[in-house]
């Protein structure tokens, strides 16, 4: 059986996120662009799955009987890139490379540049029909991998998602985990007033899922959840899990301007000593 080859504790965990968002900001900041603000947010979350919850070897991808982790907000890559290279997914060298010419770190992830991108994503709405075509891959010829999903909040107002919810119901795909980073900011403003997805839970419940709320900062909470999940239960999972847009850098978090909106100067040297 494939496990986690760092299995990582949660104080760990925390350690490493702290790592991924130093990244993040020197990144962006080198790039001159890049979405700050759904990096962040998503930091604990991917930390969690990359150092303790995902069932996957760096240096075994092809194995057909390991997890599948889909970054279906693709407009997140930067944090996922610079979590694969704290993982040593890729080279750290590379995060100089992102967003220019020709560099295997574009805007959104290409699996034809990175072995460990599933599926390239940015056109949002898709990154969850993908994995249910996995999951259900999964089930036909009876290999016991999980297929984990990363959504934004926002992406929950594409439609597609929502007939991809009813197919995972329909299958009865307890082996997909959706997972959505519920920072209640998109790229304009907040996402009640642009198309609220609420009531969350409800909705969720109602297309059959089983639906918990979890706080997607805290890495205890995120691998608890995740391992209590009854993959034999006939339904697909859901954990909604509550972030804030910039967590960990004060004048970033929770302002919708940071939606794509990169560290410049001084505000570069402030946000990693408030991270130190």
């Amino acid at each position: 059986m494939i496990t986690n080859e760092y299995s990582l504790p949660p104080d760990k965990i925390k350690e490493r996120a702290k790592n991924i968002r130093k990244k993040i900001i020197l990144m962006n900041s080198h790039a001159g662009q890049g979405h700050t603000g759904a990096d962040l947010s998503e930091t604990d979350i991917l930390a969690s799955l990359f150092f303790n919850i995902l069932h996957i070897n760096k240096d075994d991808l092809a194995n057909p009987n390991r997890d599948h982790f889909i970054l279906s907000k693709g407009h997140g890559a930067g944090g996922f890139y610079c979590t694969l290279a704290e993982a040593g997914y890729i080279e750290e060298s590379l995060l100089d490379t992102y967003l220019k010419f020709d560099s295997r770190l574009p805007g959104h992830p290409v699996k034809q540049k990175i072995k460990a991108v599933e599926l390239n994503t940015g056109a949002l709405g898709h990154g969850v029909s993908v994995g249910v075509g996995l999951a259900l891959g999964a089930k036909l010829s009876k290999r016991n991998y999980r297929v984990f999903v990363l959504t934004g909040d926002g992406e929950l107002q594409e439609g597609s998602v929502w007939e991809a919810a009813m197919s995972a119901s329909q299958f009865k795909l307890d082996n997909l985990i959706l997972i959505i980073d519920r920072n209640t900011l998109q790229l304009a403003d907040r996402t009640r007033k642009i198309m609220s997805v609420e009531p969350l839970k409800d909705k969720l419940d109602a297309f059959g899922f089983d639906t918990k709320d979890i706080d997607g900062h805290n890495p205890a909470e995120i691998i608890e959840q995740t391992n209590n999940l009854d993959l034999s239960c006939g339904k697909p999972h859901a954990l909604i899990a509550h972030t804030i847009k910039g967590k960990g850098i004060s004048f970033i978090e929770d302002k919708a301007v940071w939606h794509h909106k990169v560290p410049v100067g001084e505000q570069v040297t402030e946000a990693i000593e408030e991270l130190e």
